[in-house]
């Protein structure tokens, strides 16, 4: 049991209507050098019982905690599949996964992403999710290079991406998504950009760029604290600033740090996330921001199931979702995103004194050229800004906090 601050009452991000669903597959044939999500392989009967886990679970949620229509009451406007990789369950598998999770959902969601690896891609396996109702594939390309991809300990070839990216177009999905990765170890300018120009000769919906992020025990982690792989924060300022510029020339709208869209094509599910709306996670691992909490299930597949068996879920890392929390993590990763935040609308969705803190920050902020203002209210990160976006959300975080502790005081 969670409790709130003293005279505080939950803040009720119901009052925003969109709900989102997220289900964590976890199953992954190997690990990749650079993964730090929760993963494990298949073995035995892991997948029927993970199943049978999902069921249990969708069950346990209070999905009607406000108002709305559907058959379980208030109906969920996005679901996102991610791992692991969803694409490693069986067509069988996947339809039973989806049916679960639309008896729940009240009705199809309007946007549905889910994850694939191109290995995992199969005519079968898109025939279901097509049917079930999803409209969003995003695939985790990560490059076209043969050597980049090995050096990522990625198990999939350049031909198992165009093959795969022909069957999931021949299905007819509403939007499709590739993901790339850069300033990986050895990568020149001359490789990126070529893996670029692939991408977009494709001619995707949607495009994610990520720069290489050496997380905590992981083989990537253990190079580098070996000195086989090497940081270079200036090759990685470059290779943002190249990607920003190039996309911008060719279509894709940046409307957040790592994300470039073609009109209309925006990832609804994610942006619902950014702006601190409500979303429910199933699977060990998931997160979940409902009913006034934030929490999240164990990452660990046994753990999850003896959570579910006694009637429990959302059990680790839990906290109250107050004013404070979504204000400062609204400011945050609004941020990220091209078009900033308005202040005036946060602070009426979140009426708390810890304001006060980000308006001493912002005046550095802006004499620095990190941010821009409008005489509206309206702040967003200037390009020199959002190359430093995640230093800058530590100072936000401290400067909400700061407030907090002079009022204990």
């Amino acid at each position: 049991m969670v409790e709130l601050p003293s005279g505080q009452e939950k803040a009720q991000t119901a009052s925003a209507p969109l709900l989102g669903v997220y289900v964590h597959v976890p199953f992954c044939a190997t690990t990749c050098d650079f993964c730090a999500f929760y993963q494990t392989v298949p073995k035995g009967d892991a997948v029927q019982r993970y199943l049978e886990g999902i069921e249990a679970e969708a069950g346990l949620v209070n999905w009607a905690h406000s108002t709305g229509s559907g058959l379980a009451g208030r109906p969920v406007a996005t679901a996102f599949w991610g791992g692991g990789t969803p694409g490693l369950l069986k067509a069988a598998e996947i339809e039973r996964l989806g049916r679960t999770m639309l008896l729940y959902c009240g009705s199809r969601p309007a946007e549905w992403t889910v994850e694939l690896a191109p290995a995992t891609v199969a005519p079968d396996r898109l025939a279901v999710f097509k049917d079930l109702g999803v409209t969003r594939i995003s695939m985790g390309v990560q490059s076209f290079d043969d050597g980049l991809l090995d050096a990522l300990g990625r198990q999939h070839t350049p031909a198992q991406i165009y093959r795969a990216y022909d069957l999931i177009r021949t299905q007819g999905f509403a939007s499709v998504n590739l993901d790339l990765m850069f300033a990986l170890p050895g990568q020149t300018e001359v490789q990126w950009r070529a893996d670029l120009d692939e991408a977009l000769r494709l001619a995707p919906d949607h495009l994610s760029t990520y720069c290489l992020t050496f997380e905590e025990d992981t083989a990537l982690w253990i190079k580098l604290s070996q000195g086989k792989v090497k940081l270079d924060a200036d090759k990685e300022a470059l290779f943002y600033q190249h990607t920003w510029d190039y996309l911008a020339t060719k279509g894709y709208a940046q409307y957040e740090v790592s994300n470039f869209a073609r009109p209309k094509h925006a990832c609804n599910h994610n942006l619902n996330t950014w702006a601190m709306h409500e979303w429910v996670g199933l699977g060990p691992s998931a997160a979940t921001q409902h009913d006034g909490i934030r929490s999240a299930n164990p990452s660990d597949l046994g753990l999850w199931h003896a959570d579910v068996a006694a009637g429990r879920r959302a059990t680790t890392d839990r906290v109250a979702l107050t004013y404070e929390l979504l204000a400062a993590d609204s400011v945050i990763f609004g941020l990220r995103m091209n078009e900033g935040v308005s202040l005036p609308r946060l602070r009426r969705r979140f009426p708390t004194p810890q304001w006060a803190g980000l308006e001493d920050l912002l005046p550095k902020l802006l004499f620095d050229g990190l941010l821009t203002a409008t005489t509206e209210g309206r702040i967003s990160l200037t390009p020199r800004g959002r190359l430093i976006a995640d230093a800058i959300g530590a100072e936000v975080m401290a400067a909400f906090e700061s407030v907090g502790k002079e009022q204990v005081k």
